[in-house]
């Protein structure tokens, strides 16, 4: 199988190149020396780069400018037009070609949703960006979400299309978001945080690979489909299983003026932990398939005793 990766050097796209490794692969990329099979593109404008696409069977576009970070105004213009540009000059390379792709997967986020302490969301769930007191991040993030997802309608038509709508993608490699969570852990500060009502949606690794598999394959599936462990819980009890997967015993709460306080000194912002996503793979559960870990507190222990932090 021939498979190019648009923007593929971050976690997702390191994942996806790791569990690809057996295929022919080619990543587009501003960096191309950093990995092998990597060819340069700005992510804005046609160029050679395009030759690659020509008969390739799958385009995965993961580009984009990475969201941890504040949200100022240059941060948000770049986050957004590095989303969206990427989109349109892959649409028009491909408007071009005589094979183009068999399917086109697109990077989207379960952060689309609304904040909720309810009934969970499939792909019919309600968007978000107009709760009441939603801090202003949290709209700029559903509104990226959704001009992202709007600039795949000029795909060819003949292409098909799904909108990958990831939950967070937990894996053992440095510098991911479990590291990042089991690093605060094992410093003592894996208690609830803002009060660890709200839900964390997550899936693991393998499960992420294991559906993009079935994405790939499986003619049916186009349009948005949520890619996330059917079991999200809150925040509280998801910190507290991963503590005792990792072996530690107790981890301190943080409140919302200290996450938002060490959010500034990280500059980053606090929705990642605030935001409560409570969404469910209803598209993969009704398409039979079935997740090899369902349950964050054998995913934890996973991930855990491979993580280099163990």
């Amino acid at each position: 199988m021939r498979i190019l990766i648009a923007g593929g050097t971050g976690q997702v796209g390191q994942i996806l190149r790791r569990h690809f490794a057996g295929h022919e692969m080619v990543t587009l990329t501003r960096h191309p020396e950093r990995i092998p099979g990597g060819v340069l593109w700005d992510g804005r404008t046609l160029g050679p780069w395009t030759r690659h696409l020509e008969g390739a069977d799958v385009l995965i576009n993961l580009a984009g400018r990475s969201v941890n970070c504040r949200y100022h105004s240059r941060n948000r213009r770049e986050i957004l037009e590095s989303r969206v540009a990427s989109t349109k000059v892959l649409a028009d390379a491909v408007a071009g070609l005589g094979r183009p792709p068999t399917v086109w997967l697109q990077a989207s986020t379960a952060t689309i949703y609304r904040h909720t302490f309810g009934s969970p969301h499939g792909e019919n769930g309600e968007f978000g960006g107009d709760e009441p007191g939603a801090p202003a991040p949290w709209n700029f993030s559903i509104e990226v979400a959704k001009a992202w997802e709007a600039e795949t309608m000029r795909i060819r038509p003949e292409v098909r299309v799904v909108l990958m709508r990831s939950a967070m993608i937990m894996s053992p490699d440095p510098g991911g978001v479990f590291d990042t969570l089991l690093a605060l852990v094992r410093v003592g500060l894996g208690g609830p945080l803002g009060g660890g009502r709200q839900f964390v949606s997550w899936i693991h690794e393998h499960d992420f690979c294991a559906a993009v598999d079935r994405l790939i394959r499986d003619q049916a599936m186009s349009g948005p489909v949520n890619l996330a462990s059917p079991r999200p819980l809150a925040n509280r009890d998801f910190l507290l299983e991963l503590r005792r997967a990792a072996h530690v015993p107790f981890g301190l709460p943080a409140t919302r003026w200290m996450l938002e306080l060490g959010a500034w000194a990280m500059r980053t912002e606090t929705e990642l932990v605030l935001k409560s996503r409570r969404v469910i793979p209803a598209r993969l559960l009704a398409n039979g398939f079935v997740f090899r870990f369902p349950e964050w507190a054998a995913a934890a222990e996973d991930l855990c005793r491979r993580s280099s932090r163990s």
